[in-house]
């Protein structure tokens, strides 16, 4: 048995004390970890917020060593820094998102609607039409829909050879072309009053609906290079030095 002497220094005024000794069979040290790499997303504006706030961080934000990838249809900016280090590398992803009720209309996406479905839609959605009076007649007029298809066919044959063979299908409704929603386009963006126009689409007996607006896909398209352009803006003038590179 090994022995070994222990000298115990007490405070002033100190004249007791208790020391407890445990044996361990292997070495209490803490294990090394690896740095914590960053990956973050957020809005559109968050890689030059990080920019921002940590560009005097020279041993985070080397600018030499950092690009910016710009994705114009995704609508998305991603920022890259200490590109050429496994360790450190790190990523904050900035994306404009479309409004999720937005989405649920389906608008200019093809989603097909029948009648009673897109009635009872725009029932629970009233908020989103300019009058309250406008909303009830468009669900009354489409939980009572009626119409009327009209189809034709021209075929004929000349002397010459020539043939002409035409199938022409009209529908004629209680339901007006178009009808004007105020809704945002995107997360965070103001509200728009955008014009839908509703287009049949005839199944045997069995009509159906889906929603377009070649307004709001002009908006969409506006909003989207003039979100972008700004934080690209704003990320040259803080930090001229970053590849920027588009997609």
């Amino acid at each position: 048995m090994n022995t070994e002497k222990i000298q115990v220094n007490f405070a002033e005024g100190q004249t007791k004390g208790e020391i407890v000794i445990c044996e361990v069979k292997e070495r209490n040290e803490l294990k090394v970890k690896e740095p914590v790499r960053i990956k973050l997303s957020g809005t559109i504006g968050a890689p030059a917020e990080f920019l921002l706030k940590r560009m005097d961080q020279f041993d985070q934000i080397n600018q030499k060593r950092c690009h910016i990838i710009v994705d114009r249809e995704e609508i998305s900016i991603k920022l890259v820094f200490n590109e050429n280090d496994e360790y450190n590398r790190g990523e904050v992803v900035g994306t404009l998102e479309s409004y999720p009720k937005f989405k649920e209309f389906g608008i200019n996406t093809g989603k097909v609607w029948t009648p009673t479905a897109l009635g009872l839609f725009f029932k629970m959605n009233r908020a989103f039409f300019t009058s309250r009076d406008d909303n009830m007649k468009l669900v009354s007029d489409l939980m009572n829909f009626t119409a009327t298809v009209n189809s034709g066919i021209t075929r004929s044959v000349k002397e010459t050879g020539d043939k002409t063979d035409n199938f022409e299908q009209t529908v004629n409704s209680n339901l007006p072309k178009s009808f004007n929603i105020v809704i945002p386009i995107f997360k965070g963006v103001p509200a728009e009053t955008i014009e839908v126009e509703t287009f049949a689409q005839i199944d045997g007996r069995q009509v159906s609906f889906i929603l377009l607006s070649p307004g709001a896909q002009a908006i969409l398209e506006e909003i989207r290079d003039i979100a972008v352009d700004e934080q690209l803006k704003t990320i040259r003038e803080a930090c001229s030095d970053i590849a920027i590179i588009e997609i």
